[in-house]
């Protein structure tokens, strides 16, 4: 499914990631651990097409993802929750979801309604605006967002930071639900104490450098 292959990358000629590799294969959920600063969300901007690898290679489905526009990943599938929601603050929640939809051009809906089912509490506020909802709320809807678009890959990166204990258990609930779904799942943490139960395998980051890939974590 994805395959990354001694990528680096370099921020203002400072190298965040060195020649860093990994695979999740579909329909399974990864674990990526490191500490703040790590190189966790570099290597996730890195797969949405954010920032661009220097060298290596980024395979999805077997097509190089490293040469193609951050919409055009989109497109294919990918979901993304970034580290600090990017959510439009007078939007409502509901056309906040639909923003990656209006991204790809895509006006089929039958995604909103699945993520209204799996998340029932995020159609009760599917009016208000996101400025108004709570941090823990506001990961909701930003993994709604990923879920809208992210059919096939879902990159979720540090979904449960700042987040109070009863919302990044629902968080981890909705996660571990995604398995029945085969989607194939990233997600990064400090740690892995939420999603410990739902991980297939723990790649650890330091550095810029993937050190450990444990496939016994689940």
């Amino acid at each position: 499914m994805l395959v990354i292959d001694n990528i680096s990358l370099s921020i203002q000629r400072v190298p965040i990631l060195r020649d860093v590799s990994l695979e999740i294969e579909t329909g399974t959920t990864c674990g990526l651990v490191g500490r703040n600063g790590a190189g966790k969300t570099t290597l996730m901007r890195s797969i949405m097409g954010i920032l661009p690898v220097e060298k290596g290679r980024i395979q999805f489905n077997h097509m190089d993802l490293h040469t193609a526009k951050a919409h055009e990943r989109a497109a294919l599938g990918i979901g993304y929750l970034p580290e600090d929601r990017r959510l439009v603050p007078h939007f409502t929640v509901e056309e906040n979801i639909l923003v990656s939809l209006w991204a790809t051009n895509t006006s089929d809906r039958s995604r909103l309604k699945w993520v209204y089912e799996l998340m029932p509490e995020i159609g009760r506020f599917a009016d208000r605006k996101a400025m108004t909802l709570s941090g823990g709320q506001q990961k909701l809807v930003a993994l709604a967002r990923a879920l809208v678009t992210g059919s096939e890959l879902l990159l979720l990166d540090e979904p449960f930071e700042g987040v109070a204990p009863a919302l990044a258990a629902r968080l981890m609930e909705v996660i571990g639900n995604l398995k029945s779904e085969k989607l194939t799942v990233l997600v990064s943490e400090s740690d892995y104490t939420h999603s410990e139960k739902v991980v297939d395998k723990v790649y650890s980051i330091e550095r810029g450098q993937i050190t450990i890939a444990n496939k016994d974590a689940a």
